[in-house]
């Protein structure tokens, strides 16, 4: 259940495993449960778990009474916001996400732009492309490098966590901002804690792993986008809504700060938008999540909690409706 990719997914022998853990009809791709066909109606009204993916139908009061034996959701995806509602706790429906699954590659991408943030390699390239000749490194780029820099993780969530590992081996100071953690915790995970605005002034790369709620959109607006040192980077590979878009642009056009912005507000920015074309930027089109060959591990994430399941046992990785406030 859920949009076409389903096919790359399920690959590399999957297939095979699924048929070993269950009964699983794997040819059927569901993306309506309303306007079900007969046939497919009848394959829902027999269904106890559901296996689902990005673009899966809501799971409404009336969708469930199509589905009377429906018992659990495997989620081989990250948040389940978009189609698991109150009615699927009201039912008692266990549900499983593979959303650690896929913080792996957000904080891949979130640790190489972290990298490259500090060795000011996007600036380097523009000026290489535009001069194309060799620059003089040591006098030109003397405030460029990652030894000893300071990086603010906004947000203690998956990718925030992870990101927070992968920054261990490097020579790197980092703060963390997170109310629901507490100091000794942040310590422990390796981090320095901090208020928003200590972090924001403190840091020279802020990166954003925030969940989008009513609270934190646009948790960085002008005010706060003040604040950040001269130079300093901001990456968002969270929720566009967390950042102030207007107020972000006026200051990149001056060029006292840059970003790396995997996601926006819109999630499509107009054609006219300077984001596109401004030197300090990189945008990408929300591609640090899972893409490719990283669909496999959320499919193997999904395929090990349906085993679980047949053999009886709890989920390994269960959402509940009390994480559900504290996620993206």
């Amino acid at each position: 259940m859920g949009s076409d990719i389903h096919h790359t997914l399920l690959t590399d022998g999957r297939l095979d495993r699924l048929h070993t853990v269950a009964r699983i009809d794997t040819t059927t791709t569901i993306t309506t449960i309303d306007d079900a066909d007969p046939a497919t109606a009848a394959r829902l009204a027999r269904t106890e778990v559901l296996f689902t993916h990005w673009g899966a139908p809501a799971l409404t009061e009336d969708a469930l009474r199509r589905m009377p034996r429906l018992r659990a959701v495997v989620h081989a995806a990250g948040s389940v916001k978009h189609h698991v509602t109150d009615a699927v706790w009201k039912h008692g429906i266990t549900v499983s996400s593979a959303a650690a699954a896929n913080a792996v590659p957000v904080a891949e991408f979130t640790l190489a732009a972290i990298l490259f943030a500090g060795k000011r390699v996007l600036d380097i390239a523009h000026a290489y492309a535009r001069t194309r000749t060799r620059p003089g490194l040591l006098p030109y780029y003397t405030g460029h490098g990652n030894y000893r820099r300071t990086v603010g993780v906004v947000g203690a969530s998956r990718v925030g966590r992870r990101v927070i590992e992968l920054l261990r081996p490097f020579d790197l100071h980092v703060l963390l901002y997170d109310p629901y953690v507490d100091p000794a915790e942040a310590r422990a995970l390796g981090a320095e804690p901090a208020g928003l605005d200590e972090l924001a002034a403190r840091s020279d790369v802020v990166s954003i792993h925030a969940p989008q709620l009513p609270e934190t959109r646009h948790m960085f607006d002008a005010r706060r986008l003040a604040l950040l040192k001269d130079g300093a980077t901001l990456v968002n590979t969270a929720r566009g809504s967390l950042v102030d878009t207007d107020a972000l642009t006026a200051y990149l056009r001056t060029g006292r700060l840059n970003a790396v912005l995997d996601v926006t507000e819109p999630d499509l920015p107009p054609a006219d938008s300077p984001l596109y074309t401004l030197p300090n930027v990189l945008l990408t089109p929300h591609i640090a999540g899972s893409l490719g060959t990283e669909l496999g591990r959320m499919t193997d994430w999904a395929v090990d909690e349906l085993a679980r399941y047949a053999r009886g046992l709890p989920f390994a990785h269960p959402v509940g409706p009390q994480e559900l406030t504290r996620s993206a």
